[in-house]
């Protein structure tokens, strides 16, 4: 692992932070790190309102989009919502569907099958919605790339409103709206929004519409702190307030849906990292597994009873869905081993009868191991289908689209793509990929970093740091958990291996000897020598509260050690 210190913040602009918020030097760093200069930005941070949310008008398009569906709800025109089979598509559609269903009883929601339609808008769902004449389909999480479908739905007379977040290609589509924040010509001032939140901007607008204020659509934030999560956007800005503000209809009154999934697995209190892994995989097992149908169903359903009959249907897909994923990476890692694959700069592997929906998962599960840019190729009908994860630094996007000679369609973001070709196009595109890898990737990208904060003496790590640092969550890409740095660290004695094939590694640590920390570090049992018979050693590592019988301590979640 690489040990990236982050600069250490101008001094001046320290001194001045911490004499306007009255706080010590660690805090100081951490707000400066984040983009925190003035007591304002700190005030704006520390204690998020839905006031600081944009006006939904300023998006390209959302007048358009806003005047087309007040048309419809006044002529009593039926409306498609349509989204993609994954939890920020699924989430979209319920988001939008229980908000139109509180104006009109003519809606009607559509999933595509991943195995049968693919991924975004199909050809299916567009004469679906012409055999039951549906004039206008609002498409969330995917369209603005769907040119073909757009144009083909309007010769049957549908319009289209799309609320994407993904990169446009050079042309848009032929909507009513096209709702993008990372439209070229959108002037909106966030632009990380996932599917989910430039749906709930479009309910925003319409909400505004009606002179109804913001804080009547708090109960729909539940859905879209679940879609930030599980779509790993970076959590600052809007996003921040949005999973801020749903965190806590998660943990006080969420939807039925969510309830019946919390319960499950009794949790009390969850974080964004908890809905990113405890949440999240159920509601895309339906997808991944069954049907995306099912993850709406669950999402929209007002009856508790009911919504604890399908949350349990789901927990059955999540439990097949994990045996899936764990045979296929295991399948998987004994291709690579055989074919000498992990010599390249890439890790590109295929089977034909490997899920095509768990393929996503097993390519960050091969990235774990050997920390390429990986793609894991599936048959798919008579072509071949790939998820495309890449690692922290690299934009697989990019090296997707100098491939896109071999490609027949693909899509997604700079870390998570996804692609079909043709089966004869497989070896070429595979060079192709591995090629252009090797000519455009730094090389100190294929090491793993572990990105510390700052360096602090183990003294530092007091009760008042830690109440401080819960103010800084919800965590994520662009505001993650605080990793600090200690040396001069020593086991007290007791350190050893535990857990299954004793992989992790915990002991108890002391610098001065006058302070004590329980450590664990996963994945770490290897490294035990490096503490035995009282060795030095220096750690990264962040701070975590440990729950044991009533009791609360502080406790070090270890990234990585070294002599």
């Amino acid at each position: 692992m690489r040990w990236t210190l982050k600069p250490k913040p101008e001094a001046e602009k320290l001194a001045a932070l911490q004499k306007a918020l009255q706080v010590d030097e660690v805090v100081a760093t951490l707000l400066l790190q984040r983009g925190i200069e003035t007591y304002d930005d700190a005030k704006t941070f520390f204690r998020p309102s839905l006031e600081h949310l944009h006006d939904p008008f300023l998006m390209k398009d959302m007048d358009k989009a806003v005047l087309r569906v007040e048309q419809a709800l006044a002529n009593h025109e039926n409306i498609l919502v349509f989204g993609d089979y994954d939890v920020d598509g699924t989430s979209s559609v319920a988001l939008m569907s229980t908000y139109l269903k509180t104006r009109t009883e003519q809606v009607a929601t559509y999933i595509p099958d991943r195995y049968d339609e693919g991924y975004g808008v199909s050809i299916k769902g567009i004469d679906f919605a012409d055999d039951n004449d549906f004039s206008l389909i609002i498409a969330l999480d995917c369209g603005v790339k769907a040119i073909d479908k757009v144009a083909y739905a309007k010769k049957k007379g549908i319009d289209f409103i799309i609320c994407d977040h993904h990169r446009p290609g050079k042309d848009l589509p032929d909507a009513i709206a096209v709702l993008d924040p990372k439209r070229d010509d959108c002037n909106y001032p966030f632009k990380e929004l996932c599917g989910c939140g430039v749906g709930f901007k479009l309910i925003q607008a319409l909400a505004l519409n009606e002179g109804k204020p913001i804080e009547a659509l708090t109960e729909y934030l539940d859905l879209v702190a679940t879609a930030i999560g599980a779509d790993i956007v970076p959590i600052i800005g809007e996003n921040r307030v949005l999973a801020y503000f749903g965190l806590q209809v998660i943990n006080t009154n969420p939807r039925p849906g969510i309830k019946a999934i919390i319960n499950q697995v009794k949790k009390e209190e969850l974080t964004i990292t908890d809905v990113v892994f405890i949440i999240a995989p159920r509601i895309n097992a339906a997808g991944r597994m069954k049907h995306g149908n099912y993850a709406v169903a669950l999402l929209s359903e007002t009856n508790f009873d009911l919504a604890e009959t399908y949350a349990e249907e789901i927990e059955a897909f999540n439990t097949d869905r994990r045996e899936a994923d764990q045979r296929i990476t295991d399948e998987a890692l004994l291709q690579i081993e055989k074919n000498q694959e992990h010599e390249g700069f890439t890790t590109v592997v295929y089977h034909e009868t490997w899920h095509k929906g768990v393929i996503g998962i097993v390519a960050s599960r091969l990235i774990e191991t050997y920390y390429r840019p990986t793609l894991v190729f599936t048959k798919s009908g008579d072509k071949l289908a790939a998820s495309a994860r890449s690692v922290s630094g690299f934009d697989v996007y990019n090296a997707l689209e100098a491939c896109s000679e071999h490609i027949e369609q693909f899509g997604g973001h700079k870390y998570a793509a996804g692609l079909t070709l043709k089966e004869e196009n497989y070896e070429a595109f595979k060079q192709a990929f591995e090629d252009e890898v090797s000519r455009t990737i730094d090389k100190h990208l294929l090491v793993p970093e572990v990105k510390v904060d700052l360096k602090i003496e183990l003294h530092q790590v007091t009760n008042k740091l830690m109440r401080i640092m819960h103010q800084f969550a919800p965590f994520g890409p662009g505001n993650m958990t605080p990793i600090f740095m200690t040396e001069n660290l020593k086991d007290t004695g007791y350190g050893k291996c535990v857990g299954e094939d004793e992989k992790h590694l915990r002991m108890t640590v002391t610098q001065t000897g006058n302070e004590k920390f329980v450590c664990i570090g996963f994945n770490l049992g290897d490294k035990l020598n490096l503490i035995k018979h009282q060795k030095t050693f220096k750690a990264v590592y962040s701070i975590e509260e440990n729950h044991w019988q009533g009791n609360r301590s502080l406790q070090l979640k270890l990234r990585d050690i070294r002599e």
